[in-house]
Parts: C-alpha cells; structure tokens; sequence
C-alpha cells in the first residue's frame, strides 16, 4: 500500500460543522482483476460545500478492493471491507485535514465482506460475509481498531430459484434500525430478510421472527430505515422493486405493504437493482439501477408510508452501484462503476438535476463523508 498526499493543512477547524464551507469526501475503489477494475483504492477529497466541487488531497494505493466504508460515532475512525478477500481494515482520521492513517487488519471469518455496521454502543462491527452464507460480529477496540471476533453466524436457507445468482444464502448488508435494537440482513441468495438482535457480549440473537420472506427470486439486497417512523424499504436486485414494510423492532416482523418497480416503464433490457437510500428529509426514496443506468425517485406518503414514482433520471454513466445525498441535503453523488466517475446532482423536491460536476476516479463502488 502506497499513500500520496496533496494537501497538508488544516482544511477544517471542526470536524463536526461545516461553516467553513468544505467538508472530506471518502471514496471506496475497486482494484482487482477478477472484478475488471480500474480504480486504485481509497481516495479522498475536500468538497466545497457550496459548489459541490471535489479536489482530491490523497490517494491510498494498493488495497484490495475497498468495497463499503462507514465511520464511528466519534468521528475518528473510517472502516473498510476488502472485497471478495476475507478482511476489513480500520483507518485513523486526523480531525484537521480529514487524511487517514492505517490502523489495522483483521479476518472476517467468511469470503467477501461486502457491508460494515457499528453497533450503537460503538463496541462491536457487524460484517456479512456475502460468499460464505455468515455473519461475523468483530469487536472494536477502544483506540478504534478491530479486535477479535466475537461471534460468527451461519444462515441456513432454502437458496432461491435464479440457477446463477441464488446458489446458497447470501447476505448483502447488516443494517441497524433507528432504535439500534434491531439488525435487518437482506439476503440475495434466499430471498429472505433476516432479523437480529445483538448481545452485550457481541453474540447474534436471531428474533423471535427470525426471517422474513420475500418475493420469490425477488433477491433483496439492501434495506433503508425511515428515522422516525417504523418503515423500511428493501430493494430488490433480481427483479428490479422496491418493497415497503412496516416493521417492529422487538419481534423482528417485516410486514410488506407495497412493491413498486425501479425501472422505467419503456425499458426492456437486463437490469440488477442496486442501492436504495431516504433522503435526509424522510420524504423520498432514491433506488439505483445498473442495466438502465438509471436512478429512480420516490415520494413517501406521510401518512400511509406507500411510494409514488416522481422521477427517473439517467446517472450519466455507468453502472450506478451507489449514491448518496451529501451533508447539506443539497447534492447526490452518483457513483457509477463502469464509466469511472461520480457525478453531482443538485436536488430540491424529488427533482435532480446535473450540475455540470463530474470527479473521475476509477470503479467507484462507495462514498462516505466527514465534516459534518
């Protein structure tokens, strides 16, 4: 692993408010072969908060597939998995700049993490292995690094019907709810969305409804909780939908009350649903599509929880494996693997708009921000 840097000031004076106009931008690359990548590792950028412009100030060469990242509570540490491999990694941040440090590697216990999720306690990381059909539960040290893994869960699951992409149980992401009680894990492999609770000496407990079913072959792969009402919508990436549910977090029970397709109504084409995401707002859902490159735009009914399409727009490239909203709810970044750029969107009221901003770098598989 190679580090270049290209700025050595202090960009930010608070790492927790973005009144001086700039906050970091972390992208996770694809790097191997295997996967057809271009991309060289992590790279990270200050963003001018007004204009959403990005200007990247380091680059960490040489790691194998950096995947997914997410970033503890404190505001300290970003975390990483390396995809198709058998490890996560931990990196420190310096509160000034936003560059990061490595701190350790550790064993996930199964093949090809694919997700990262903290616990609310800030004392475990949850970790689907997404080719070995198991859960890892890692503890976090109190500088921030891994520890060891505390648990290691199996699922054991009828597989779908889909001969290639449903061969065995196949976890996409662990994912806590609002009240941090409850962890959902789409499963691709079985159409199932498994539910957990975790023990405070980091063991997983399945639910009293351990598992919810899905739609034959539907093949979910992501979940987004409402922060402030008890909905979950869960895209679907073998028949392109969104699913909406009402859930408890206590019993674990996923109840589904609509799905609605990703797609636009004119396509025909092969197409692998992606990324879901509720603006910060709580009023829209954002699903992504890789086949159509296309990103579609839900509102969420404030009283029934039920979507309503208000836009599909093209992601201007290819394969838009994810997106998110920045900081200040007033951009999405699309991140579009294959064409090897993330373009800028402003957003007001359902509506997106391309700003004119593209940042290319290579395979963009994730971004994750700091500053805010």
């Amino acid at each position: 692993m190679t580090t270049k840097t290209k700025f050595d000031g202090a960009m930010l004076s608070d790492p927790y408010k973005l009144e001086d106009g700039f906050y970091i931008a972390y992208t996770g690359c694809r790097t191997t072969r295997e996967r057809n990548a271009r991309g060289n590792g992590i790279n990270v950028y200050v963003v001018t908060r007004q204009s959403g412009e990005w200007n990247l100030i380091q680059s960490l060469d040489g790691l194998v597939n950096p995947s997914f990242l997410t970033i503890d509570e404190k505001r300290s540490v970003l975390y990483s998995v390396h995809g198709d491999s058998s490890e996560i990694s931990s990196y420190r941040i310096n509160p000034h700049s936003g560059q990061i440090t490595p701190l350790n590697t550790v064993q996930t216990g199964g093949k090809n993490p694919v997700h990262l999720a903290i616990d609310p306690t800030g004392k475990f990381m949850v970790v689907p292995n997404h080719i070995s059909s198991n859960i890892a539960v890692i503890a976090i040290n109190a500088d921030g690094s891994l520890g060891k893994m505390t648990d290691l869960h199996t699922l054991d699951a009828k597989p779908g019907p889909h001969r290639v992409e449903q061969p065995f149980p196949k976890p996409h992401q662990t994912e806590f709810d609002p009240t941090g009680r409850l962890i959902a894990v789409p499963d691709k492999g079985a159409d199932l969305i498994w539910s957990f609770h975790l023990s405070t000496e980091g063991k997983l407990i399945p639910a009293p409804v351990s598992s919810t079913p899905t739609r034959e072959g539907a093949g979910p792969r992501h979940i987004a909780f409402h922060k402030t009402q008890p909905l979950a919508y869960v895209v679907n990436e073998l028949d392109s939908t969104v699913t909406a549910y009402h859930y408890d977090e206590m019993s674990g029970r996923f109840s589904p009350f609509q799905v609605i397709t990703t797609l636009p109504e004119t396509f025909t084409g092969n197409n692998r649903a992606s990324e879901i995401a509720i603006s910060y707002e709580g009023n829209f859902v954002y699903a992504s599509n890789r086949g159509s490159e296309t990103l579609c735009i839900y509102s969420i009914n404030p009283e029934s929880g039920m979507l309503r399409e208000v836009n599909n727009i093209d992601s201007l490239g290819r394969t838009p494996r994810f997106f998110t909203e920045d900081p200040t709810g007033k951009y999405l970044y699309v991140a579009n693997e294959d064409s090897d750029n993330i373009v800028t969107f402003s957003i007001s009221g359902g509506q997106a708009r391309p700003t004119g901003q593209v940042t290319h770098t290579g395979s963009p598989v994730c971004i994750m921000f700091f500053g805010a």
